[in-house]
């Protein structure tokens, strides 16, 4: 070796190890990130993915958890990566060599080093999206929605991610080479970080911290909403949350230095708990990633047992095997058309009931939205003709419930779900009805609400009021209802698709329709000679679901056809075909966040094995036997795996309660979240046996590198 470059290649071979965790963390960060970008912006998930709705929302947030934790993860690794190369940058500077010479030759090899790396990732985020997508239809469900397409423009997320990884790698490289102290720079392999004295009350305090903003962060939004009548923009609601950032780090803090528990004889432990609080800081750092990723993930993996369970208590507990209507200028097939497609199929059809329906205009309040600076705030404002519903006599409505309820003259009630709750989707209290064809109006009062799921949003007149209000309606504000029972259930499928597919066919243009279109809205807007906003023709551009015959099997079509019948049988066997992309989605983002989780718990330990290499063969040498050795690193590696996991989970399954009990009125868990929840359960219960097994093989390598047997 004659020149500079040629040591400093020597030494890089000999050193390889380093350079190897830094290029790993940087590929994996980008292959994550890059996966995920693809994902969230592929074709095939905006189509479901209503704009501005829940889902989306919530695979917005996952993904800033994602790129926190990832940038948070590759920051670490960078200044790992400088520590452990600072003694031998030291050695160069006291042997004479200039800082021009290093830093050109620091330069070039984490230019090298970074742009492969980032390279890698995105090239390869694509095919491993699209190959764990292919996975997911091999093994689990697979429908015409599920072919997966890319957006070139979510290469755009991956690029400023990278981005951010090789401009971060050359701030900290020239920070790294502007010091000047020779002394400072040999033994800063050797600094730990240690944190000093932290109080007992760090861990309740923490705990309600967490608590708190967990529940500030989830109300407020609908506390401005509701009270202040603002908008607020996204990061005001953020800032609700920041107490749970903090109660979280409070947590995580306690846990390294003071642990949980009092042993008997504290002295057990002092190497495991020592070496954890002299590498506090950074300790604290990765576990505080690990619990934030882990919560998200966990959000992801409750959408589908939540959304599984809530549908499959929906379809047992649903008292009518068939239910369907249709608009009364339709030729739909009524009883003798069904009763002959039911004998083709060999099914016998138990009960039929039909009963009329009036869809009348209905007044009520709407918001006048003004933009500010600061968000958007509104007014509220009353119009006697608003928009319409759909309403049954109190004959009708005891005809297809099977009820006996009697509404006064003069009063009208409107109907919730079997439990009582989803108000806000029953349209409300309304005062003032009109008739669109005569213009014919009745005034009455709010009764109390009735209860039956499969006529959630409609309500119900006296019988003399419905005929004195819907006489004269023409045929495009009445509406026919069909329910009825079959003898077996379960076998009725074929017959089911069949009547299913002849209702579709037998449709008409000017019902092909999403359930956001309303016949009376649309009707006041031709009136004022202005358009209707959610017109068909609209749907696309306000990032509503089109609706298309031609589809008549997608997510779309079933979830938001304005006329989609409710076969029990239907809805239950193909509840996963439909579904299939929204389950598909959060089961790759779960699976995404657990796959950082796990990667940045292992890299996280064998840096600690590592730096606490000397500390072990110090032990060793003084005759501590390989026993105590085992249980120090099990000490430490526990800690990594345990603290965070539970904190994660923990915060999360708080957060999950607060949500469903909050979610309607009158507040409370409803029985099929009680199950979904029972089903979390086992899933948590599932990852965590999975974590626990990583946890172990982990354990074992950490032992391995430190050559002790266990």
């Amino acid at each position: 070796m004659r020149t500079f470059s040629e040591v400093y290649t020597a030494l890089r071979r000999k050193n390889r190890g380093q350079y190897g965790l830094l290029a790993g963390c940087c590929f994996f960060s980008v292959l994550l990130i890059t996966s995920y970008a693809c994902m969230m912006r592929s074709p095939t998930i905006l189509t479901v993915l209503p704009e501005g709705g829940d889902s989306r929302k919530q695979v917005m947030m996952v993904f800033v958890l994602a790129v926190i934790g990832c940038a948070v993860f590759t920051t670490y690794a960078a200044g790992l990566f400088f520590r452990q190369k600072s003694r031998e940058t030291g050695v160069f500077l006291a042997l004479g060599a200039s800082r021009h010479q290093l830093r050109n030759e620091l330069v070039r090899e984490l230019a090298v080093l970074s742009l492969s790396a980032c390279a890698a990732g995105a090239i390869l985020g694509a095919p491993l999206a699209w190959g764990i997508w292919q996975c997911f239809r091999l093994l689990l469900v697979d429908s015409e929605e599920m072919p997966l397409a890319f957006d070139p423009q979510a290469y755009l997320l991956a690029l400023l991610f990278s981005a951010y990884v090789v401009i971060m790698l050359f701030l900290l490289a020239a920070r790294f080479i502007r010091r000047t102290n020779i002394i400072d720079i040999v033994q800063e392999s050797h600094k730990s970080e240690p944190i000093h004295a932290v109080p007992r009350w760090y861990g309740p305090v923490g705990i309600v911290l967490a608590l708190c903003g967990a529940l500030l962060g989830y109300l407020t939004p609908s506390f401005f909403v509701r009270v202040l009548h603002w908008y607020a923009p996204g990061w005001v609601d953020a800032v609700f949350y920041l107490p749970t950032l903090l109660g979280l780090y409070m947590v995580l803090l306690h846990s390294v230095v003071n642990g949980w528990r009092r042993h008997k004889n504290r002295y057990k432990t002092i190497i495991s708990d020592a070496m954890m609080k002299f590498q506090g800081r950074q300790t604290v750092r990765n576990m505080l990633v690990m619990a934030l990723l882990i919560g998200g993930a966990y959000f992801a993996s409750f959408y589908a047992p939540m959304l599984g369970s809530s549908m499959a208590h929906s379809y047992d507990t649903r008292p009518i095997d068939f239910a369907y209507h249709w608009r009364a200028d339709q030729d739909i097939p009524e009883r003798d058309e069904v009763q002959r497609l039911a004998d083709e199929a060999a099914v016998e059809i138990t009960a039929w009931a039909q009963q009329p329906a009036a869809v009348l205009g209905v007044d009520g309040t709407y918001s006048i939205e003004t933009e500010t600076g600061f968000g958007t705030t509104y007014t509220t404002a009353y119009a006697a003709l608003l928009n319409g519903a759909t309403f049954f006599s109190e004959s009708a409505y005891n005809a297809l419930t099977g009820q006996n309820i009697n509404i006064l003259p003069g009063t009208c009630a409107n109907v919730l779900d079997d439990e009582g709750g989803s108000s806000y989707l029953s349209g409300g209290d309304v005062t003032h009805l009109t008739n669109m064809t005569t213009g014919k109006t009745l005034d009455v009062t709010p009764a109390e609400p009735l209860c039956y799921s499969l006529l959630l949003g409609c309500y119900v007149l006296d019988d003399a009021d419905y005929a004195i209000i819907a006489a004269g309606l023409d045929h495009i504000y009445r509406e026919e209802y069909v329910f009825f029972n079959v003898a077996d259930a379960e076998n009725s499928y074929a017959f089911a698709k069949a009547l299913f597919y002849e209702i579709v066919d037998r449709s008409g243009p000017e019902v092909e329709v999403g359930d956001y279109y309303d016949d009376v809205s649309a009707a006041i807007a031709a009136q004022k000679g202005e358009p209707y906003d959610f017109a068909p023709e609209n749907a696309a551009a306000l990032g509503l679901d089109t609706i298309d015959y031609a589809d008549r099997d997608s997510s779309a079509f079933r979830l938001y056809w304005k006329y989609m019948p409710q076969f029990r049988v239907l809805d239950k066997n193909d509840f996963i075909t439909t579904m299939a992309v929204f389950l598909m989605l959060f089961v790759f983002i779960a699976l995404v966040c657990f796959a950082a989780v796990i990667v940045i718990a292992f890299t996280r330990c064998m840096t600690i094995a590592l730096t606490s290499a000397r500390v072990y063969d110090d032990l060793r040498h003084l005759g501590a036997p390989n026993a105590y050795l085992f249980c120090a690193v099990r000490g430490q590696v526990s800690r990594v795996f345990v603290v965070p996991a539970l904190t994660g989970t923990g915060l999360i399954w708080a957060f999950y309660m607060i949500m469903l009990y909050f979610n309607g009125i009158p507040y409370g868990f409803t029985g099929s979240e009680l199950q979904g929840l029972a089903t979390c359960a086992a899933v948590v219960t599932a990852i965590s046996a999975l974590l626990y097994l990583v946890y172990r093989l982990t354990r074992r390598s950490v032992c391995h590198a430190l050559h002790i047997h266990t």
